[in-house]
């Protein structure tokens, strides 16, 4: 926890952390910080800046805030996520927020596991609590959005839906069954710049994609790049494929 994250709601009300918020066990008993003391603090998808401790008792820890930036901003990164095993999902909401995609997409594949889908991470609140654990992992104030459909149709189709025309889009499918190129070679080849330029990258789930759904993806423009001849998780995919994207944006 690099940075402490509050909700506005929070910080206007002026409440203080309750004894037992993992925020305030972070404060007094990691980073031993007691009245007076400053932390770095931000409000979740707003500004960053400094907390100050104005005093702890048996409320809790009372805090005030006073915002400095905008926090640091999200990369024109949207991920495009086969539904992985729930076990998985928390560390890789946790990894994708810690280096800054702006939104994960996760969809039912045709050989992805359906009962994947039936997963209460996000109606119990796990997922958000992952995504914040990885933004303030990063400290950083800005969550990825994350959004939920059914299938690769539904998905593709919301996408297209909400694309913005003037921007350059690079969409790529990663796929080690039937790739046409090296995701590395593949940017290197379309000179990736992060100004006016967002990247797609589909990362399917533990049996990767049927001919139907690249059939589907290879209408919408995407390239199907490969990572190497190894197998990977869908989470290692996840961190791998977004560190090269990084990368040829000149970004990390």
């Amino acid at each position: 926890m690099n940075i402490v994250l509050f909700t506005k709601e929070e910080i206007d009300s002026g409440k203080p952390l309750p004894p037992r918020d993992e925020r305030a066990k972070h404060l007094l008993k990691v980073l031993h910080k007691s009245a007076g003391d400053t932390f770095d603090a931000g409000i979740i998808n707003g500004m960053a800046g400094t907390g100050t401790i104005t005093a702890v008792d048996d409320d809790g820890v009372h805090v005030s805030f006073e915002a400095q930036t905008d926090g640091k901003p999200l990369y024109p990164v949207v991920l495009i996520v086969g539904f992985p095993r729930p076990i998985q999902l928390k560390r890789l909401f946790r990894d994708a927020a810690g280096l800054g995609v702006s939104r994960i997409c996760l969809c039912g594949t045709e050989l992805g596991e359906k009962s994947y889908r039936d997963s209460t991470i996000v109606e119990r609140g796990a997922a958000l609590a992952a995504l914040t654990d990885g933004t303030a992992q990063a400290k950083s104030t800005h969550v990825p959005e994350l959004e939920l459909y059914d299938s690769v149709a539904d998905c593709l189709a919301a996408l297209k839906d909400s694309r913005q025309e003037d921007s350059r889009q690079i969409r790529v499918l990663l796929d080690n069954i039937k790739p046409e190129n090296t995701l590395y070679h593949y940017l290197q080849g379309q000179s990736v710049t992060p100004a006016g330029c967002t990247v797609y990258a589909a990362i399917g789930s533990e049996r990767g994609w049927t001919d139907h759904e690249r059939d589907q993806f290879r209408k919408e423009g995407y390239a199907l790049c490969s990572m190497g001849q190894r197998v990977l998780r869908t989470e290692t995919a996840v961190t791998v494929a977004t560190t090269l994207i990084l990368q040829a944006m000149e970004l990390v």
